[in-house]
Parts: C-alpha cells; structure tokens; sequence
C-alpha cells in the first residue's frame, strides 16, 4: 500500500476514535465510529485475497448493523426524554438498545460469532489493530452510559468469558484462538464494568499490553495454525521460550501481568455479593487457559518434521524489526510489580 494512503488511514482511525472519546453528543459519537470503520475497510482489504473480501464485507455488514442500532436508540431516547447526550439515556429501552448494539460492534456473546470469521481473513498485523484499537472507542462508550443496565452487562459478560472460553478449544488456526481469547477477556471486562469502570478500563489496557506481543511473535514466525508454532525455535529460540510466559499471562497465572485484573475482578465481585458469577467466571478462566497451554507446548515442546517442507521457512532470516516485539514481551512479563501504581493512576 502507499504510504501516504497508509498514513492518511491511519490518521482517520485515530481521528474517529478521538471524536468518539471527546463525544457527549451520541450523533457526533456515531460520526467517530463510522469514519473508525471506514478507515480499517481499506487496510482489511488491501491484499485482494478473497478471504480478506469476505472478512471484510463480514465487518462491513456488522458495523453497520450496530451503527443503525445506536442511530435508533439515541433516536429513540431523543424522542422520549428530549435529551441527545450520552450521560443523559436514562430510559431502560433505548439504554440496552444501544448496550446491545455496542457490544455487537466489540464482539461480545452471544453477539460475537462475526470476530473469528473476520479475523481468520486478515493478515496479523490489521488483526492486532481489530483486537486492540478498535475495541477503545465502542469501549469508552459502555463506560459513559448511565449505569441502570447491570444485569445485562453482566449478563453479556458471563456469557462472552464461557463462549470465549468453549469456543477456542477445538481450533487449529491461531487467529481464530485470538479471537476467542478477546472475546473472553472483553467479557471480564463487562463483568466489573457496572461496579468499578476503572477497574475495567485497567484491564483492557491490561489486554492490550498481553495481545500485543502475541500477534506480533505470530507475525515474525509467520504462523497461522498451531502446528507452524513448531518451527519457532529455530527462527527465535530465546523469544520462543519467552512467548509461553506471555501465553501463560493471557491465561491469568500468577506471577504474571495477567494475573492482576482476573484476581481483582473475582474481588469486586464477591464484595458485589456475586459469588456464583464470580466462581463461573474462575471457571471460565481455565478453559481458556487450556488452549493458552496448548499453544505453549506446541511453540516450545514439539519439534518439526526434518523434511524440506518444515525445514524451508527459516533458512532465510526474518527482515522484520524486532524492538517492538522485545518492549512487549518485556513489558508484558515485569509490569506486575507496579500494577499498585497503575492502579492508584486510574482510581483517582
């Protein structure tokens, strides 16, 4: 692609999803997010393989979808209180209307089923800005919505860290098992979202810190199904023994970034009186941390066939920068010692 189109969508992903954070008018918030998913159309597409056309027009449809739904309840809530800003949707229709609408256009279940068929189609660099910076503006607008809808919230967070959790276990194709994983912790997510915003704006950070090194160690080794992992070891073998750490994190084992956002979470929720939600959302955690495990035995305890198929993809060095890699995986592996400074930062 150009650079100066590159740049130039770029600059319309940032710029939509500033509008929408600086927003408290709900059409200019619709107006960040549609030039948001006008911007990454053209960087889905940009390898004209059929795949990423399907995705593409997959991701096209569902925006849309959820933009027309945002359209009607602020519509709707305009023409019952008389009011077009987003902390003032106090009327229980139009405030799960636009619930539900945001959190199809995130991926949460049982509205999720877009994500992994749309990830599957993209290349893994535009599938780390799908599962990063395009969950930021849909997010921040779940924040600043009045809270009277806990129980669908939560509601769509049980369900999103089982499906999540469930729907990762028997896939092969990498992206697909990103796509599950974000779909799990946007469902943590959820969950404490009604009770401590914070607490949830300090996970999907969290997120961000653990997915980010994963796509990118994906995308040196050039793999896209578990058993490519294999190869890994000759390509970066001390980053190879370093990804199941991040893996591990993903999952929420202590002592890693992880780690921290799951225990609190579980903390909230039992002082919430929510102890059964709480115990689920555990259980969840370990499903998911099953196929996190997975991917750790496949990258660093299996070896490859020795034939000229297997052996071909790492005789010639990898030309890609590798220092954003090295700042993510160590970010990622010792940031858990100032997550007490992390979160004093968010909670005052």
């Amino acid at each position: 692609m150009n650079p100066f189109i590159l740049a130039i969508l770029l600059f319309g992903l940032g710029l939509g999803t500033t509008i929408t954070f600086a927003s408290s008018h709900w059409l200019l918030a619709w107006m960040g997010l549609e030039l948001n998913t006008l911007a990454i159309i053209p960087l889905m597409s940009q390898h004209h393989h059929p795949r990423a056309v399907e995705a593409t027009t997959k991701y096209f449809l569902t925006q849309a979808t959820g933009a027309a739904m945002i359209l009607f309840a602020s519509t709707t809530n305009a023409w019952m209180t008389g009011q077009w800003d987003i902390q003032q949707m106090t009327h229980p229709l139009p405030i799960t209307l636009v619930t539900l609408a945001l959190g199809l256009k995130i991926g949460l279940a049982p509205l999720h089923s877009w994500l992994p068929e749309v990830l599957q189609g993209l290349d893994l660099t535009t599938g780390l800005i799908m599962s990063t910076w395009q969950k930021l503006a849909p997010f921040v607008l779940l924040l600043h919505l009045h809270p009277t809808n806990s129980s669908l919230l939560i509601a769509l967070g049980l369900t999103s860290t089982l499906v999540g959790g469930w729907g990762g276990l028997n896939q092969t194709q990498l992206r697909k098992i990103l796509a599950y994983s974000s779909i799990a912790h946007l469902g943590w997510m959820t969950l404490v979202m009604h009770f401590s915003p914070s607490l949830s704006l300090i996970t999907l950070l969290t997120y961000f810190v653990m997915t980010f090194p994963v796509f990118l160690m994906f995308k040196l080794n050039n793999s896209t199904t578990i058993n490519s992992l294999a190869t890994s070891w000759a390509k970066a073998p001390a980053l190879t023994s370093l990804t199941p750490f991040v893996l591990l994190s993903l999952g929420g084992l202590p002592p890693l970034l992880g780690f921290m956002p799951k225990w609190l979470i579980l903390q909230e929720l039992t002082k919430q009186e929510l102890a059964t939600i709480a115990t689920l959302a555990a259980f969840a955690a370990l499903l998911s941390l099953y196929f996190y495990l997975r991917l750790s035995y496949a990258m660093t305890l299996t070896l490859s066939p020795n034939n000229t198929t297997a052996t071909s993809p790492w005789r010639t060095p990898s030309a890609q920068t590798t220092l954003p890699l090295a700042i993510s995986t160590s970010t990622t592996l010792l940031l858990l010692p100032l997550a007490p400074a992390a979160i004093a930062l968010l909670t005052v």
